[in-house]
């Protein structure tokens, strides 16, 4: 039978810890941070963990506490995420005003921060005295990719947990329990995710998704020149703004009737100017978080490519270790043979330089136009 944990593939560790920490008072602590590369399920074992503490069997996954807490739904459970590039001083300092609060169903408040990594200094330093000194019964969950991520300030009043990436086999296990996937399409898209579970789940349900990848490996691969460099670069930034408009566009046009109907705005045709400039906040937010969104799939595809080149050098040397993309094989033995580990080795490092451009705010297309020109043949 399934508890609240089931979903927490090859964690076994922190899981454990988690576990104590509900057992056992004297193992637990007000605040805690939950580290781990993309895909790991950082904010899956907040959740678990926050259900655990409410529920009176420690996290069955089965009674309404389990259920609403996943769900996201229990009163006394509070979610901080965003889609922006940063976390407002606004949000949290609504954060410390229901963390202040006694419980009003459970024994814990719980309060997820599930991108702590998102605060800018002068944030954290005003969550920083709720951490020093929190209320009773209130326990904090902060969420980032690695301790390093947050404020030494933060994390110095934080237990750790640290979560790893996953073995592909544990993660083709999940999927093909919980999504019924075929067992050899779960494995292959688990490798082809690089374990991270949600990218992996994504794959297995949409055909489409694995031919867009299979198409920007195919991409990569066949640059001969700077023409065809710019055009794979103009198809790579497409494919992810598309993606990006499909992902956010019924998002964005059910916020805006959310907030037009909360101000008594949503039948008139000429709206007030106080309702056009709350409109437009809400407008520049949904921006920024696509601009996120965009940069996020740039990346990940980057991450794609590299994997692609990870096993030409694999097979050029020869080592006894599983490929990424098992898919493309047939791709990956002909770049290795057409090309020496030398030349592998400097495309590797050309996507490395992409994604610090791309993370140094550099406009999409001018990074991965400078990559797909360094993975030309050379020499």
């Amino acid at each position: 039978m399934s508890d609240v944990w089931t979903g927490l593939v090859g964690q076994e560790q922190a899981v454990r810890t988690l576990r104590t920490a509900v057992e056992q008072p004297s193992a637990m602590t007000h605040a805690w941070l939950i580290t781990g590369p993309p895909g790991s399920g950082r904010s899956n074992a907040a959740r678990s963990f926050a259900a655990a503490l409410l529920c009176a069997d420690g996290g069955c996954g089965h009674c309404h506490e389990c259920r609403t807490t996943l769900a996201g739904t229990h009163p006394d459970v509070t979610v901080l995420a965003t889609d922006k590039v940063t976390i407002s001083i606004e949000e949290v300092r609504g954060l410390l005003q229901v963390a202040a609060r006694s419980p009003g169903e459970g024994a814990w408040r719980v309060i997820i921060v599930e991108d702590a990594d998102r605060m800018v200094e002068r944030t954290t330093n005003v969550l920083l005295k709720a951490i020093e000194e929190p209320a009773p019964r209130t326990v904090w969950l902060l969420c980032a990719p690695s301790p390093q991520d947050v404020l030494v300030t933060i994390r110095s009043r934080c237990r750790p947990v640290v979560l790893r990436v996953p073995p592909a086999e544990a993660v083709a296990d999940l999927l093909v329990e919980s999504d019924g996937v075929d067992r050899d399409v779960a494995l292959a898209c688990a490798r082809a995710a690089q374990s991270h579970v949600g990218l992996a789940r994504r794959l297995a349900r949409d055909p489409e998704a694995r031919d867009r990848r299979g198409r920007i490996l195919t991409l990569a691969g066949s640059i001969r020149g700077v023409g065809d460099a710019v055009l794979a670069a103009a198809e790579v930034v497409e494919t992810a703004q598309a993606e990006a408009n499909a992902e956010s566009g019924e998002r964005d046009a059910a916020e805006r009737r959310r907030l037009l109907t909360s101000l008594g705005a949503a039948d008139l045709a000429t709206l007030p100017p106080a309702v056009r400039s709350q409109v437009r906040q809400l407008e520049e937010d949904q921006k920024r978080r696509a601009r996120r969104r965009q940069l996020d799939v740039v990346d990940r595809t980057l991450l794609d490519v590299a994997g692609l080149f990870r096993d030409v050098l694999v097979t050029q040397l020869g080592a006894s270790v599983e490929l990424v993309n098992t898919a493309h094989a047939d791709l990956v033995r002909s770049l290795a043979a057409g090309s020496t580990p030398e030349q592998t080795l400097r495309r590797l490092d050309a996507v490395a330089v992409a994604r610090g451009r791309l993370a140094g705010n550099v406009t999409p297309l001018l990074a991965v136009e400078a990559l797909m020109v360094d993975l030309r043949p050379q020499g």
